[in-house]
């Protein structure tokens, strides 16, 4: 179970949940192997050759293991914005391994036109910084995600 947040208002999160269908649909399917595999066992005295029943709790556990992941895909964060930087969480050890780019390190973000990667420079020669896919997250909410980095990155106007 995630912790209660100090300050949400204060913070944009964006999960993994565009990858998470991928792993509903496995689970799913596993569930119909499974239970396709004990209706066939009702039939081996017919056919003695067909898998005992037990052989179900494979495809129900990978079946578990994949709802698991999609669980974990939709509910945990890939990157939170927050007033002080760009908090990046990698799937494996998220807690370990995050990485927190401040506001004050990003020179400029780029954005390419699918809106599936981002590249955010540390200097003006643009030969340091960050990639990071897009991918995971769900390519509708990508635009909130791109309108949300351009509104911080851009540079006040000077007279």
């Amino acid at each position: 179970m995630p912790r209660k947040l100090q300050s949400p208002e204060q913070e944009i999160r964006f999960t993994r949940s565009g990858q998470a269908p991928l792993f509903w649909v496995a689970s799913a399917v596993l569930v119909g192997v499974a239970v396709t595999m004990v209706a066939c066992s009702l039939y081996r005295e017919v056919n003695p050759e067909l898998p005992h029943p037990a052989w179900a709790c494979l495809p129900l556990l990978l079946a578990y293991g994949s709802a698991r992941i999609a669980i974990r895909l939709t509910r945990h964060a890939y990157l939170i914005l927050t007033p002080l930087g760009l908090e990046i969480f990698p799937f494996f050890k998220p807690s370990q391994n995050m990485q927190l780019v401040t506001w004050n390190e990003v020179h400029e973000a780029e954005l390419n036109p699918n809106l599936t990667l981002l590249t955010l420079h540390h200097d003006a020669t643009k030969t340091s910084g960050i990639r990071l896919s897009l991918k995971p997250i769900q390519a509708g909410i990508r635009p909130l995600l791109a309108r949300a980095i351009s509104g911080r990155i851009a540079k006040p106007a000077t007279s």
